[in-house]
């Protein structure tokens, strides 16, 4: 099947998307013509390269790539025997589209970081691992281009799951087996595809890697901050792939594509974490500065959640659709994401407090005990949902909801299981009709309730609310219930309307 094709942009002169301005596709001639010749390294060439230019894999966890190459080149030197090479393009993060980008439009530039890194440990072959149709057809050409040659190419096209891309889940899908996790501890790099010490990355990380080689060290390092060298991908909405130096400013590489923060960014993925508005506008582009305000980069997808929309039916939503992308291989994936999804569920449409505590319960049954990575990464997910959006998920559970309704902000595959549950209509129990109530015994004046409610509350001259009861707009509930909890003297409170 093929996927959304995102639309392409550029802070300053591209690297991994130059010549994308004159042509969709760059074939050989225009890649040649645009990049020049790759230059031949060893293996301990590549990896010095890799190592001064801090170069960090780009599929989410951001392990320094030198230490990749060097792992693999210690096994080689154990067993004297031959390596293998693996491009995981399989990207089955819904909010991520860079990668897909690259092999969409410029194919070449990935082989060649990928074929230069299988010359360097003598690997005879590279593995490229996709699940779109299109992007088989476009590595296939590319590689067909190519002709016959010392290391080969081949393109595997696997399941599109959550789960295939992860690392075990490649390999052995990539060598004919079930791409599942294989829950055993043992890295690619000792023993990976047919046994064979294995180099596996992704895409974006074998086309710096191309672009590194041919700039060299004092080039490379001419972009971006001096801790984080270079350009990076980012994948804004799920719709959006904008190469940047690091450094940019969060909010600019938002606006450039018509957005912003809304009420939060999810940062890294349906593995990632939320980053509040005001810390969103704080950060910039870079390991570093969304590290430090709670998040991690992980693959670059940036997903801002718009003010209109339920971010408790959002999370909802999504949190069933990694239950159902279960691998199945043990009880906290299989058993215990479902009953994780389900409880969040109920609290969603008013469960109470004890619902809320049932989530976090659920939670701490999964973590650290996975097979692989997916149930840790789901449990994230929620409690930095939790966290975020605390007052929401409160409003829910006690309530019966914001009445907002679920706009599908955060993107799925179409047709996603288990997400069908949540619709826009019926996320949550529509909020009865309420009205802010002041008691004029305990009012101070603060002034404070004014503050929160403009446009809503007003304060007359003597400094205190004009009116003893206010009817509250359903879109308006949130923040009403926000000031009934922040007002100093204890005077407001919702009740529902007559």
């Amino acid at each position: 099947m093929t996927g959304p094709v995102p639309t392409l942009a550029a802070v300053g002169p591209p690297r991994l998307l130059a010549g994308l301005d004159q042509r969709p596709w760059l074939d050989r001639a225009a890649h040649l013509a645009l990049h020049g010749a790759q230059p031949a390294l060893s293996a301990g060439e590549l990896t010095e390269l890799a190592k001064n230019v801090g170069l960090r894999g780009r599929g989410g966890a951001g392990f320094p790539f030198a230490r990749k190459l060097g792992a693999v080149t210690d096994a080689l030197r154990r067993t004297g025997g031959a390596a293998a090479v693996v491009v995981n393009g399989t990207e089955g993060e819904p909010g991520c589209l860079k990668d897909t980008a690259l092999l969409l439009h410029v194919p070449h530039l990935v082989l060649d970081g990928a074929l230069l890194a299988a010359t360097a440990l003598g690997a005879e072959e590279v593995a490229v691992g996709v699940t779109r149709a299109d992007v088989e057809q476009s590595v296939s050409r590319a590689a067909a281009e190519r002709g016959p040659d010392e290391v080969g190419v081949r393109v595997v096209r696997l399941p599109e799951r959550f789960v295939t891309g992860e690392g075990t889940a490649l390999v052995r899908g990539v060598g004919g087996g079930p791409a599942l996790p294989s829950g055993r501890k043992v890295r690619s790099s000792e023993s990976g595809l047919g046994g064979l010490p294995t180099l596996v990355s992704n895409t974006e990380t074998f086309a710096q890697l191309a672009v590194a080689a041919r700039l060299g060290v004092p080039g490379y390092r001419e972009l971006g901050l001096p801790e984080e060298p270079g350009t990076v991908l980012l994948t804004v909405a799920g719709a959006h792939v904008v190469e940047t130096p690091t450094g940019l400013p969060l909010p600019y590489a938002l606006e450039l594509c018509g957005t912003g923060p809304g009420q939060g960014v999810l940062v890294g993925g349906y593995h990632g974490a939320w980053l509040s508005a005001d810390r969103a506008r704080a950060a910039t582009v870079s390991r570093e500065s969304v590290a430090a305000a709670g998040a991690a980069f992980g693959a670059g997808a940036l997903l801002p959640l718009p003010e209109a929309t339920c971010p408790v039916g959002e999370t909802t939503r999504v949190a069933r659709w990694l239950a159902a992308e279960t691998a199945g291989q043990c009880g906290p994936c299989f058993q215990g994401l479902p009953a994780l999804a389900e409880q969040l569920l109920e609290a969603a449409q008013g469960g109470g407090r004890r619902a809320l505590e049932g989530v976090r319960a659920r939670m701490r049954a999964v973590e650290r005990r996975g097979a692989c990575a997916h149930p840790d990464g789901t449990a994230r997910f929620v409690a930095s949902s939790l966290a975020v959006f605390a007052e929401d998920f409160e409003a829910h559970a006690v309530s019966g909801g914001c009445g907002r309704p679920v706009l599908g902000a955060l993107p799925l595959p179409p047709g996603a299981r288990g997400a069908a549950a949540v619709t826009a209509a019926r996320a949550v129990r529509p909020s009865p009709r309420e009205r802010l109530l002041v008691d004029w015994t305990l009012c101070g004046g603060h002034g404070l309730c004014a503050d929160l409610l403009p446009g809503l509350l007003r304060l007359g001259p003597d400094g205190y609310p004009e009116r003893a009861a206010i009817p509250v707009p359903a879109r308006m509930r949130q923040r009403a219930l926000r000031a009934v909890r922040r007002c100093p003297a204890l005077a407001l409170r919702l009740e529902t309307a007559e």
